[in-house]
């Protein structure tokens, strides 16, 4: 793959990186997403990083109110959003100072030329005017009068002017539609479908759609529209889909394949809100969604639904993970299934609350009072997450124990195409509750013994209240063994304790060993784990083409490690560890494999891309010779 759209012909491009930005209100998120629907229906690869303002109404036209959408389409299987656009669409001055920086030398810029007035560009920040002060010699500008175009197009509606000039978004839409000669149906028949119930709205987004389409084919400013060809895919049926809604759908999945109904007690938290709004579509899968009034609440009713005999859920980010810890501390003590799913956000406390990062890993092994171990499961793409969740509630219901399921921002907004899976290759994870006695008492009667652990998995029965005879104590006051009422002898104490952690250890037969992308001999190991596989995959893929020979280790199950993880990382020469924070999985690495792994870490609320990974890589072996 290479660095900029490379011109196959005239007309051909076998990739081309696409970012949209403007103001919050300018439908940034939406015009990329239409964008981005109507490239999968061509058939294209591709990734996307979407971008929000932390503020929920910054000052218009300011750098804190700027949202942006980049998406890359192409020809051939690609695994990023693009490591620098080729193309930015700035929809006032703020958006262009904000994002200018991230454009590749010699990229376009297309301007909404009507925005650049004296007070946008003063609340923007420019002392000068950046079309005339040489600031984009080096870029190839357009300037297009998008809002006037727009009042222009819609002037015979029955729309006030403030609404006529909010359809600029898919002016733009329209145009860029029309230069990378993307499907126009869908779009117009998306616009039909979402504001059909307004009929002078949906008049006026789809004149100014039509009007910026027209302006490309009659302007004569932008030569012939540019095409990328479908790329190769696995026959079936496909869909466009976020980490949000794979997850939700994961979690759909994995009730039905459990033949459990699914309860989600949540409180919403940026990133992950949007599971919560999807999930709750699904009530006619037996799903039931409760948002509670606080986080500490949400955990709480999702740990009474898995005690009643539901496969639950609770969905946060790093601050609501520390808010409900003593309640997963209690799962733990009380060997119940539950899945925390935390969707990774920059920290500490609220810290950037719309950007990604992964740094929780640390506080997902030990965030806990007391020795709580429980499995980390962690989802590497957006359509992976749907795998992720069905693997999370596997382990859950299999051994009785609360996991948590890492996710990020990245992944959480970030979309790309998935081919539906054949429901038969999905797994049986059902389970069977307790319904018989299983024990006798200290005088021969037959008594329910909650603690009386199955051999292989060391899972206590699962009793559902209100079956005869199998009332039982639960609570957080440490439990004898098998009898499971409450006990603090310190031998009974320190047996349990064991017994909780050989439980979780145990696990690790029962997760698939880590596959090694590469010949499995190379000097250079990158191992990786949530959403830095796709720059990972990229990197390695451009060390090798410049000769220097690259395994890859991608990591799922984070608690416990794959059984053959200690086998791979050994005999290297050089291990590297990217991440989304200071370095969280190289010390665990370092600690339970005494490996010198080294770290190469990033906390800027941005993925890494894949120039970045080379050149920190190339950097480490450099200063390790």
């Amino acid at each position: 793959m290479t660095d900029t759209a490379d011109r196959i012909d005239d007309s051909m491009l076998d990739h081309v990186v696409i970012r949209f930005a403007g103001d919050s209100g300018d439908g940034m998120q939406l015009t990329g997403d239409r964008f981005t629907s109507a490239s999968a229906l061509a058939g294209n690869d591709l990734a996307t990083l979407p971008e929000f303002p932390a503020e929920i109404r910054a000052p218009q036209g300011t750098l804190a109110g700027v949202s942006a959408f980049q998406v890359h389409i192409s020809d051939h299987d690609i695994h990023t959003p693009g490591d620098a656009p080729d193309v930015l669409v700035a929809m006032n001055p703020a958006a262009l100072r904000s994002e200018l920086s991230r454009l590749r030398s010699g990229g376009t810029v297309i301007l909404n030329d009507d925005a650049f007035d004296e007070r946008n560009l003063e609340k923007a920040g420019f002392e000068a005017d950046p079309r005339e002060d040489g600031s984009l010699d080096d870029y190839v500008v357009h300037r297009v009068n998008m809002t006037s175009l727009t009042l222009e197009a819609t002037t015979d509606l029955d729309v006030k002017k403030r609404d006529a000039e909010r359809s600029k978004n898919f002016f733009a839409l329209g145009l860029i539609s029309w230069m990378y000669s993307r499907p126009t149906q869908s779009t117009l028949d998306w616009i039909t479908a979402k504001f059909g119930k307004l009929p002078a709205v949906e008049a006026a987004n789809t004149l100014a759609f039509k009007a910026g389409h027209a302006f490309g084919e009659t302007a004569e400013m932008f030569g012939s529209p540019f095409k990328v060809a479908a790329a190769p895919q696995e026959p079936g049926m496909y869909t466009n889909i976020t980490g949000n809604t794979a997850t939700a759908w994961g979690m759909v999945a994995a009730g039905q394949l459990a033949k459990l109904p699914v309860f989600l007690g949540t409180y919403p938290i940026t990133p992950a809100s949007d599971i919560l709004h999807e999930l709750s579509r699904h009530k006619n899968f037996g799903v039931r969604t409760f948002q509670a009034e606080d986080e500490i609440a949400g955990v709480g009713a999702a740990l009474g639904a898995a005690f009643g005999g539901s496969l639950s859920y609770t969905t946060t980010s790093g601050p609501g993970v520390a808010l409900k810890g003593e309640t997963i501390g209690l799962a733990v003590s009380i060997e119940l299934p539950l899945v925390v799913i935390d969707v990774q956000r920059g920290g500490p406390s609220t810290g950037l609350p719309t950007k990604t990062e992964a740094s929780d890993l640390m506080m997902a092994m030990y965030g806990r009072h007391g020795e709580a171990p429980l499995p980390i499961v962690a989802a590497s793409t957006p359509a992976d997450c749907f795998h992720a969740a069905i693997e999370a509630s596997r382990l859950a219901l299999k051994y009785r124990t609360p996991v948590i399921l890492l996710t990020d921002g990245y992944l959480a907004n970030g979309s790309e195409p998935w081919l539906l899976p054949d429901v038969d290759s999905l797994p049986d994870i059902s389970v069977e509750f307790a319904t018989e006695l299983n024990g006798t008492d200290a005088t021969g009667d037959a008594v329910f013994l909650p603690y009386l652990r199955d051999e292989e998995t060391l899972a206590r029965p699962w009793a559902i209240p209100g079956t005869a005879g199998l009332e039982h104590r639960v609570g957080g006051l440490e439990k004898e063994n098998v009898t499971g009422n409450v006990n603090y002898d310190p031998t009974n104490h320190a047996l349990m304790t064991d017994l909780r952690q050989a439980k979780i250890e145990g696990i690790a037969a029962d997760i698939p060993e880590v596959v090694v992308d590469g010949d499995g001999g190379a000097d250079v190991l990158l191992v990786g784990w949530g959403s830095t596989r796709g720059s990972i995959t990229s990197a390695a893929e451009r060390l090798r083409a410049d000769g220097v020979a690259v395994d890859v280790v991608h990591l799922t199950h984070l608690n416990p490690f794959p059984q053959n993880l200690r086998e791979v990382l050994s005999n290297r020469k050089h291990v590297f560890v990217p991440e989304l924070n200071k370095g969280q999985l190289v010390k665990l690495l370092r600690a339970e494999f005494l490996v010198d792994a080294k770290p190469i870490n990033k906390v800027m609320g941005t993925p890494f891309t894949a120039a970045e990974l080379v050149e920190n890589v190339r950097e480490g072996m450099k200063l390790s010779d």
